[in-house]
């Protein structure tokens, strides 16, 4: 098959997603979406992207094993320890001087990015009055968000982690081990808002003092990447704080004046007035 003839089917293949079930993935940077297309392909054992189409349009248990390759749910807890130990050294002294926070984790994927911050704000003794949000476009992924279960051999590189993140507690503090597995506190979700929400067609969420949003925009176009970046703008509250993955930038958007670098390092950007 030509690669203009598969790009065709990819292109109605993500047109069918849409139109069917109103998940958008037409403006992902196309060449990720197609690699991610083409290992689905294989391993689902779809001879052609029509065939593929064919059975998203008609058969209903595909959308979720489809889902599971375009969303990336790849992380760890505490990845980059750098990035957490600046927002613990640098940008919870400006929360701290807040009655009540709001944090929205965007694309938290199986929840270790929540997780972590949840743990961190406890530590810092912010956890009692802070709320947060998590999000994703996966209901699988936010199903395993709301478990909080981990393989039990992930836990010594998260330790290792937490700890290079400043840690102010033992990470086994917050877990249980169960048959191989690690089951995190349910306390750490008590203040945990998960919600289906997608940053290609969604709307805002308000006031939030800090939005971390880490390793999704790179997967997106320019186009997209606007949108998303405008999102965050308008959700966050007065010299609010936007944290995103080492490989991603605000250099190039049209909102890049609607931030100031914090922490350029570790991509941490803060909202400016007006």
């Amino acid at each position: 098959m030509t690669g203009g003839l598969e790009d065709l089917e990819i292109g109605l293949l993500l047109e069918a997603l849409y139109q069917r079930y109103h998940y958008d993935f037409r403006p992902y940077a196309r060449a990720s979406i197609k690699r991610r297309l083409v290992q689905a392909r294989s391993q689902l054992g779809f001879a052609s992207f029509s065939a593929m189409q064919e059975s998203l349009l008609h058969e209903e248990q595909t959308l979720p094993r489809l889902l599971n390759y375009l969303t990336v749910q790849v992380s760890e807890m505490f990845r980059d320890p750098a990035y957490y130990k600046a927002l613990r050294e640098r940008v919870i002294p400006h929360l701290r001087t807040y009655p009540s926070l709001k944090v929205w984790v965007a694309g938290c994927s199986n929840g270790e990015e929540l997780y972590s911050l949840s743990i961190l704000f406890r530590e810092e003794g912010l956890g009692a009055r802070t709320i947060f949000y998590a999000t994703d476009i996966n209901p699988d992924a936010l199903r395993a968000a709301q478990a909080g279960i981990y393989p039990l051999d992930q836990m010594q590189k998260y330790t290792a982690n937490h700890q290079k993140s400043g840690a102010r507690s033992s990470l086994s503090d917050y877990y249980t081990a169960d048959y191989g597995h690690a089951v995190f506190d349910k306390t750490l979700r008590s203040q945990v808002v998960f919600s289906d929400h997608s940053l290609v067609t969604d709307a805002v969420f308000a006031e939030m003092h800090l939005i971390s949003c880490r390793n999704v925009l790179i997967y997106f176009d320019r186009e997209l990447q606007d949108r998303a970046i405008g999102l965050f703008r308008d959700s966050l509250a007065r010299k609010g704080f936007l944290g995103l993955g080492s490989k991603e930038s605000l250099r190039f958007s049209r909102h890049a004046a609607a931030f100031a670098d914090f922490d350029t390092a570790e991509k941490i950007y803060q909202r400016v007035d007006g």
